[in-house]
């Protein structure tokens, strides 16, 4: 499912552009501008399902990386201490990766 379906173009455009320069990328700042944090637990999911790219079931930290791309093929990557602090604030478990009710616990915490 692609983001323009769950988000407005307008505000994922708004997002990518604020977070464009490395080590700016904040992901509670980022899920508000982007939208998501309006949205449902279950449009949440579907958002998650989007990122979740070899359809694990979580999103690994490779995966995490790239998340701005999922957004936009205007994204940048991730640099390593961005991915690792998202990493860190997403997995509850300590498993080293990120599952969909981590990932929707984040976004409404």
């Amino acid at each position: 499912m692609a983001m323009k379906n769950l988000l407005k173009e307008d505000d994922i455009k708004k997002a990518i552009d604020q977070f464009n320069a490395a080590d700016s990328f904040d992901h509670k700042k980022f899920f508000d501008v982007v939208g998501l944090k309006a949205l449902s637990a279950e449009n949440v999911k579907l958002v998650f399902k989007a990122l979740d790219v070899d359809a694990s079931g979580f999103i690994e930290e490779e995966e995490l990386k790239f998340v701005l791309k999922g957004f936009s093929a205007d994204g940048r990557d991730l640099t390593d201490k961005e991915t690792k602090a998202f990493l860190a604030a997403a997995d509850k478990d300590g498993d080293g990766k990120i599952g969909i009710d981590e990932f929707e616990a984040l976004v409404h915490e």
